[in-house]
């Protein structure tokens, strides 16, 4: 028996994060790899039974961890956001929500026979979009403008919203008179939003204060952030059910806005809580599901079921919720082919359905299998194609090929002249006035100031930037700057120059897990690069053939020229780096520090065999 139990924890891991590698690797939406491997490691394989696995624990270790998501997703919504496009999300989670409930009622009805209560409990669970699809697919489309505030901001609240309608309409089901129902709806709604409220604010409230007095130590700011979650989830549900998703998702959007206190750790730690529950989450649900039955509901009832959410019910929302507003018709559009569902949907689907059954409704059990295969097909749809139309509609931000470098100086420009000449956009930031406006003179795009600023971020356009490039000559300002701005662009994307300290004096050298990736070679740090241009080298870009390969570069310049740059055939530039240096192939352009008078195009001398092959 333990070894069953081992085999599908292990299976579970293996499949979830397996698939969301996968999707990075394929760039597929990895929600839809997750539903797919939760297929397989269920029905088809057998290696994961969720109820065995889990037993009574399942149901609430789903909860927990969706409230657990939804906090992080709280995290991420600023009330900045809000200034242009506020009235819009307002409509989206309240007209527009209020509209999909009915009609996806409506449609459930006539479409697959239910009653009118299993038909507007469906159209309540299927209200919500969810972060746990939504922010993946924004990650990969990267909407422009207002478009990707709106969806996210949709896609976080609408959840603990549907979750609520869901609730009032299950509690209503189970009620044994209309002015029973009545009263009970009323005062559910009521609790929810008090109850979820002020346990929320109370939430906040214990984290924020410790955290502004620096009553915690750092490494307890996580795990009692986490616990705090917890707890407030369960008091809020225990006084009100389904209230805990409300009250946590509010906790992480009052925590998101304060000025005080610093919690951009518990951020990240969050992330990676948020990644690894997602995928569990996920792999469990799909491996609850019946094979059979999710076949069996496979129908053309389904299938115009599934056509009215994405093409009825889907645009008549937004049309009504951004009648009045600023944004242009292709933004209106895309926002109508984005409404894919997620785990709060599955979840409740499942959860509900267990409960109906008990209580004299059979036909609940097929609640499950409609669910599914909206998830899987709206992931699906809205996944595969959402970046394509993104691109078509002009919405979508172009794939951050650029370069942010810091530092202005002479060679500095020289190096950012040389990769805007391929088509790269390039910024280049300096504390050093002279030196910026050096950088102006030349048609470089340029920041005024340090990088490392409370405010730099805000007033930086990042816009088509995806990797930084640190050349100041102190060391500990290129570490802090790779380390802060790896959070934005990534650890792979950040690069600094080798430390300037001499050999044999390594204690002086600043921690590798603080810096960025190191540029060019061990001993080309600042100072050595400034001595090779006050020597006369100069930054050239010479162009790669059959005649002339990087081979024959290095055989014929050896250390009187470095590689510093690879401009490949597909678009983009990559460095030169100790730990994984790219491969140079024909029709590759190398930038390289060279002598003024080195001509790199020229072909390499004939060996003696290629001579006496001629004069033959």
């Amino acid at each position: 028996m333990a070894e069953h139990i081992l085999i599908g924890i292990a299976s579970i891991f293996v499949f979830g994060v397996g698939a969301q590698w996968l999707g990075w690797r394929l760039k597929l939406p990895a929600i839809l790899l997750l539903l797919i491997s939760g297929i397989l490691a269920g029905p088809v394989f057998g290696l994961v039974n969720p109820d065995q696995l889990m037993g009574d624990l399942l149901t609430p270790f789903i909860s927990v961890s969706v409230a657990i998501i939804l906090f992080e997703g709280g995290l991420s919504l600023r009330f900045s956001e809000l200034k242009n496009v506020g009235g819009v999300i307002g409509n989206l989670v309240s007209i527009g929500a209020l509209l999909t409930w009915v009609l996806t009622s409506v449609f459930g009805y006539y479409l697959f026979g239910f009653g009118w209560e299993l038909a507007v409990l469906l159209g309540a669970i299927l209200v919500v979009t969810g972060p746990t699809v939504i922010i993946p697919l924004l990650r990969q489309v990267r909407p422009a403008g207002q478009v990707g505030s709106i969806l996210k901001w949709e896609g976080i609240v609408i959840d603990p919203i549907g979750a609520m309608l869901a609730v009032l309409v299950f509690e209503v089901i189970l009620a044994s008179g209309f002015s029973e129902a009545t009263s009970l709806a009323v005062m559910s709604i009521f609790k929810t939003i008090f109850f979820g409220s002020l346990l929320g604010l109370g939430g906040a409230a214990l984290i924020y204060f410790p955290l502004k007095k620096h009553l915690l130590p750092d490494y307890l700011q996580n795990p009692i952030s986490l616990m705090v979650v917890v707890l407030v989830f369960t008091i809020s549900n225990f006084v009100q059910h389904e209230s805990g998703l409300w009250a946590t998702t509010l906790m992480g959007v009052v925590l998101a806005n304060q000025k005080s206190a610093r919690i951009h750790h518990i951020i990240e730690f969050k992330e990676n809580i948020r990644l690894l529950l997602l995928s569990a989450l996920f792999i469990l649900l799909a491996a609850r599901v019946e094979l059979s039955s999710l076949l069996d509901s496979l129908s053309l009832n389904m299938l115009a079921f599934l056509g009215a959410l994405i093409f009825i019910i889907r645009p008549a929302a937004v049309y009504l919720s951004t009648m009045f507003s600023s944004l242009n018709w292709k933004e209106k559009l895309f926002l109508c082919w984005m409404a894919p569902r997620g785990v709060v949907a599955a979840s409740i689907s499942s959860i509900f359905a267990i409960s109906l059954m008990q209580n004299g409704y059979p036909e609940a059990n097929q609640l499950v299998s409609i669910v599914f295969i909206i998830i899987i097909s709206t992931v699906a749809i809205y996944g595969l194609s959402a970046s394509w139309v993104a691109r078509k509609l002009g919405v979508a931000k172009p794939v951050p090929r650029g370069f942010l470098i810091i530092g202005a100086h002479e060679w500095a420009i020289d190096i950012a002249e040389a990769i805007q000449d391929k088509g790269i956009k390039v910024m280049v930031a300096d504390s050093n006035w002279k030196n910026i406006s050096n950088a102006k003179s030349r048609g470089l795009d340029t920041y005024y100031g340090n990088v490392l600023s409370e405010f730099a971020l805000d007033y930086i356009n990042l816009d088509g930037l995806g990797k930084l490039l640190s050349f100041t000559p102190n060391d500990e300002v290129n570490a802090l700057t790779a380390l802060r701005f790896a959070e934005v662009f990534g650890r792979s994307h950040v690069y600094q120059l080798s430390p300037n300290s001499k050999r044999g004096n390594e204690q002086n050298d600043v921690t590798t897990h603080l810096t960025g990736r190191t540029l060019f070679d061990k001993d080309m740090n600042f100072d050595h690069i400034t001595d090779l241009y006050e020597e006369g080298k100069i930054v050239k870009s010479t162009l790669l053939t059959e005649t002339f390969t990087f081979q024959n570069f290095k055989e014929t310049y050896g250390d009187e020229a470095v590689a510093l740059f690879l401009a490949t055939k597909d678009g983009t530039v990559q460095p030169f780096v100790i730990d994984n240096p790219p491969v140079p192939q024909d029709g590759d352009t190398l930038i390289s520090l060279a002598n003024p008078e080195a001509d790199l195009d020229k072909k390499p001398a004939k060996t003696t065999e290629e001579e006496q092959a001629e004069s033959n």
